[in-house]
């Protein structure tokens, strides 16, 4: 098993911060640019991955009450992650992802895993803050 965790500080109320992240027809814009989610019977989704050319089964659960995503691998359980948003003061939070790969033919490697998460969390970033913008403006 591989388990691998990033975080990153965002300048935005947590609660707007989760908003971003947990809005499933929105999951495109922050995650990796390979991997593409479709939503089902929520929890029930379907990511697309480009990299393999593959539809994967899997679930995702938000939970607004803790700032907190879930998600895995449905059937084959190779795969689960979570993101947590936590409030820091000052109207800034801290975003932290975690990966967990139970298989390690699932496993990319600590260095493409560490570029996904770094990449995904400074694209959620951009994102609070467009929304930011859009609303302020």
């Amino acid at each position: 098993m591989s388990e691998y965790e990033r975080s990153r500080t965002m300048p935005a109320q947590p609660e707007h911060v989760f908003d971003q992240a947990a809005n499933v027809d929105r999951l495109d814009t922050w995650l990796p640019g390979a991997l593409h989610v479709r939503a089902g019977d929520l929890p029930a989704v379907t990511v697309h991955e480009d990299r393999t050319d593959e539809d994967t089964a899997a679930l995702l659960r938000a939970r607004p009450d803790q700032m907190r995503l879930e998600w895995g691998t449905r059937e084959q359980g190779s795969y689960a992650g979570w993101l947590q948003v936590a409030g820091i003061g000052s109207g800034a939070s801290e975003v932290t992802v975690h990966l967990s790969f139970f298989d390690d033919g699932h496993d990319p490697g600590e260095r493409a895993v560490g570029e996904a998460l770094d990449s995904s969390l400074r694209r959620l970033e951009e994102q609070v803050r467009l929304r930011a913008e859009h609303e302020g403006g």
